[in-house]
């Protein structure tokens, strides 16, 4: 794989824009300058933070997934894949392919590019028409309360997709890790994929296919320390417009929660395990079997965190419906229209998170 460190960055007149987001402060500065201080548009009603019960015992529930065996069709891993997309819709992944080096590398020089000032990061900052680059996503009004977070965006794949203006180079190296990461947790979302489809009753290659060619995307989200965690939260509820998510988190430090019968349980990290979600488009196409899953980060008083979320998603010109054969006896009326990914996606991004309330542009009126 040759660097991509000195490339030339030449703008993709073809390449896609994104719904841009509202400049507001960055988190990190707010904390260098006031520790103690949370601003009144990070505050949260207390029913926000605490509409539901924290369930952190059934923590160790949440399904870990060994996927040198899924890939093989091994069936007591299928079937137990099958009821984890069920039944939580969030698993662990172990024994992935993914090298610990590539993991810890993408690791290290990322909490090195948060700690660079505020100028030099600013350099990669989103400019007022797309969301790639450092800022932040879905702030959409003045009056939103907004997740106590910055986040570095980028498209990855296809390579020709990519605005490497925005792609950090410092520190050193910096790319060519993203580019090592990002290609690690595309092999894997390919053989995910692969599952998904024997599960829903497909040839293999049948979601692959129907993509046409994988678009990812990574989102970095650098959630800082807060004098009043019980105020604020990293990021909003929210189900991902994705077909997948792959997320690697720290091993130390976790803030991420998932909706499972009315109560947050946080996912806690398993060493060098990745976790994987259901998205949007998975639950259209299966009408409904397989749902896509509330989800939020939290934060802490003591440690910065950060996290790094890969999404697998269909090009923009996708018709995206629930697949003919899974609307059966289980299930037999369409809940979901087609929808054209592309205009499902920029729909979402011009409201602000909010549950699964985006969801609602592609279910069937009754």
């Amino acid at each position: 794989m040759g660097s991509i460190s000195d490339e030339t960055v030449v703008e993709n007149v073809d390449a896609p824009t994104y719904v841009p987001s509202l400049p507001v402060p960055n988190v990190q500065e707010l904390v260098k300058e006031d520790p103690l201080k949370v601003p009144d548009r990070y505050v949260r009603d207390q029913d926000d933070i605490l509409q539901v019960n924290d369930m952190p015992w059934l923590s160790s529930e949440i399904p870990i997934i060994d996927l040198s065996l899924l890939s093989k069709g091994d069936k007591v891993e299928l079937n137990k894949f099958d009821l984890a997309c069920k039944e939580w819709g969030f698993f662990q992944v172990v024994n992935h392919g993914v090298a610990k080096k590539v993991l810890q590398d993408m690791k290290d020089a990322t909490a090195e590019f948060f700690e660079l000032s505020l100028e030099e990061k600013n350099k990669y900052a989103m400019p007022p028409d797309d969301i790639q680059g450092y800022g932040h996503a879905y702030v959409v009004s003045e009056e939103q309360t907004l997740d106590w977070s910055d986040a570095l965006i980028l498209v990855v794949y296809p390579a020709q997709y990519r605005k490497l203006k925005f792609w950090p180079s410092t520190p050193k190296g910096y790319k060519d890790i993203i580019e090592a990461y990002s290609k690690g947790v595309k092999d894997v979302g390919v053989e995910l994929l692969r599952s998904f489809s024997t599960i829903m009753g497909m040839d293999q290659d049948a979601l692959l296919g129907l993509h046409e060619e994988l678009v990812q995307a990574l989102r970095v989200n650098y959630y800082p320390e807060c004098s009043r965690p019980d105020q604020v939260l990293g990021i909003s509820p929210h189900s991902d417009t994705s077909t997948i998510t792959i997320l690697m988190q720290e091993q130390d430090k976790h803030g991420l929660q998932i909706k499972h019968n009315g109560g947050w349980v946080p996912v806690k990290p398993v060493p060098d395990a990745l976790v994987v979600n259901v998205g949007d488009v998975i639950e259209i196409l299966s009408n409904g079997k397989y749902k896509s899953i509330e989800h939020r980060a939290v934060t802490n008083e003591s440690k910065a965190r950060i996290s790094y979320a890969s999404f697998l998603v269909p090009h923009d010109d996708v018709e995206i419906e629930p697949l003919d054969h899974l609307v059966d006896s289980q299930s037999p009326q369409k809940m979901y229209k087609k929808v054209v990914y592309g205009e499902y996606l920029r729909s979402s991004m011009k409201r602000r998170m909010e549950g699964k309330a985006h969801t609602q542009m592609a279910k069937v009126e009754t």
